[in-house]
């Protein structure tokens, strides 16, 4: 049975203030963590509600307003502190160091000893494995973080919350990068921990996901407090409508749109395991898109869709065969820089690691693959740079305080916007997109949605991947299935339905009749 809510909440925060330079981030913020509850905070990118967890778990202090522990002032200075006082967060951004295994990333700093002050090695892999397995995540605790796939490594993080017997847990975004198995199981210990009393604070985007785990939703827009009210008493419309501050509607735009011809075609795509040599991270895969076409692949985790985008771009060149035509030519596809001449573009699914210059500027990140477009004689022209990166910025509505910003400062929407823009400064005949509105907010989603369709009605070959059922069967004119490096199923948009793609991408699920 949930425990009751105590009449002082475990942990408050009143009148809470942050401003960075040239941002005024939060003013006036409150949110109340009662025992055995999970308070849900919605908001678009940029609302603040990153900077209230920052501040919430010790990595900053807000520049006004009071924090409340059991009913008492507390002022955290550090982390540590933080963690100490019984508050755990789970980053959106993965926070694990890769060459370390999975048992000394979830004990970091808190490593148990022998009685001669050593390191206890095997208890704690054994008390690491206990808490994998609790998350139904199979992986040696010894393995290096640098193994696992984003998926893998984001349960990781929330066993290391869970490690530490916290009293309140932030979660920012769990499962932005997890399977519906894991989820499953993330939103079971969600239930076990509230019946022991331990309060939660839950930041996600995914509406859905609310009905089984939410008590309380808190509202932030534009880095102001909105409300706080009991999940049962709103509608999925009006936390809408009070995250954005209007309607909504038309989530899905999607346009009729003409199919000209086939702009990409892939045969028997295989690829070995560079480190297995034996074992296969794809087999005999072929597909094709035409222009004006969107292909969605859909597949569970682990199914082989990020390493079908990855070698289609030339990122498994020594351990790929198979046979690659773009626009009626066949094509060598031995590096990136081979892809990105013959057409091709990819957008990855880990925007932060793998398709940003984080201390870089926007515009410096928009030409980074149209360099040639930016040069005179050789030199990088700065006033070219800034052209390019202005043209996209208008095109995508991309908001920052200037194109000379660092894109570490921007929100994860508009993070996804300049990694889209330099793509698209390369003019692509195929856009391939791995997860593209993983970690955004609605209106951004709406925005990426909008953008994918105009860019397929302007005869863009378009490839997605997407974990999210709803949005592939949305934005997708086909859909192709995989399921353990193979493709096990291909729909029309008439013929797709989330039980057929469902039981093509299970292991053992048969197709549709």
């Amino acid at each position: 049975m949930t425990v009751d809510a105590s009449p002082t909440p475990l942990l408050a925060a009143q009148e809470i203030c942050k401003s960075f330079p040239g941002v005024r981030a939060l003013q006036d913020v409150q949110i109340t963590v009662p025992a055995g509850r999970l308070n849900a905070v919605l908001g678009e990118n940029g609302a603040g509600k990153s900077t209230l967890m920052n501040i919430l778990s010790g990595v900053f202090p807000a520049d006004a307003g009071e924090l409340l522990l059991d009913g008492k002032p507390i002022a955290f200075r550090t982390p540590r502190e933080a963690t100490d006082a019984g508050i755990s967060i789970i980053h959106q951004e993965l926070n694990l160091i890769p060459y370390l295994s999975v048992a000394e990333n979830i004990f970091l700093g808190r490593e148990p000893l022998t009685p001669l002050g050593f390191v206890d090695r095997k208890s704690m892999n054994r008390m690491a494995a206990k808490l994998l397995e609790r998350l139904e995540l199979k992986v040696d605790p010894r393995a290096l973080i640098s193994s696992l796939r984003v998926g893998a490594q984001q349960v990781v993080e929330i066993a290391k919350a869970l490690s530490t017997d916290a009293r309140v847990i932030i979660m920012d975004e769990p499962t932005s990068a997890i399977s519906e198995q894991e989820v499953t199981a993330l939103f079971r210990i969600i239930t076990e921990l509230k019946r022991s009393g331990v309060g939660i604070i839950y930041i996600t985007h995914k509406l859905d996901e609310l009905p089984q785990i939410a008590d309380d939703i808190t509202v932030l827009r534009d880095g102001e407090f909105i409300t706080s009210v009991p999940f049962a008493s709103v509608t999925h419309d009006e936390m809408v409508r009070l995250m954005v501050g209007r309607d909504l509607a038309d989530q899905f735009p999607k346009s009729s749109t003409k199919f000209g011809d086939e702009v990409l075609r892939i045969t028997n795509l295989t690829v070995r395991d560079p480190q297995h040599y034996d074992r296969f991270l794809l087999q005999e895969i072929s597909l094709h898109v035409r222009r004006g076409e969107v292909l969605g692949l859909f597949g569970l985790m682990g199914a082989g869709r990020t390493e079908l985008l990855q070698a289609i771009f030339g990122l498994y060149s020594n351990s790929t065969t198979g046979s690659v035509v773009v626009d009626g030519e066949p094509m060598r596809i031995d590096s990136p820089a081979a892809a990105i001449a013959a057409g091709l573009a990819l957008a990855p699914e880990d925007r932060k690691l793998e398709g940003l210059f984080l201390p870089l500027s926007v515009a410096a990140n928009a030409s980074m693959a149209s360099l040639k477009q930016t040069a005179t004689y050789g030199f990088l022209s700065s006033a070219k740079e800034q052209r390019l990166a202005e043209k996209y910025a208008t095109r995508l509505r991309l908001k920052t305080p200037s194109l000379r910003q660092q894109v570490r400062n921007l929100s994860g929407g508009n993070q996804q916007k300049v990694v889209l823009s330099k793509w698209l400064a390369t003019n692509p005949s195929v856009l391939l997109l791995d997860e593209p509105t993983r970690g955004i907010d609605i209106n951004s989603k709406r925005e990426i949605y909008t953008l994918i369709d105009e860019l397929a009605a302007e005869g863009l070959g378009v490839i997605v991947v997407s974990s999210e059922l709803p949005e592939i069967l949305a934005l997708a004119d086909r859909i192709v299935v995989l399921s353990e490096g193979r493709k096990t199923a291909e729909f029309t948009r008439s013929e797709a339905n989330e039980e057929c793609i469902l039981r093509a991408a299970l292991p053992t699920g048969k197709a549709c009749a």
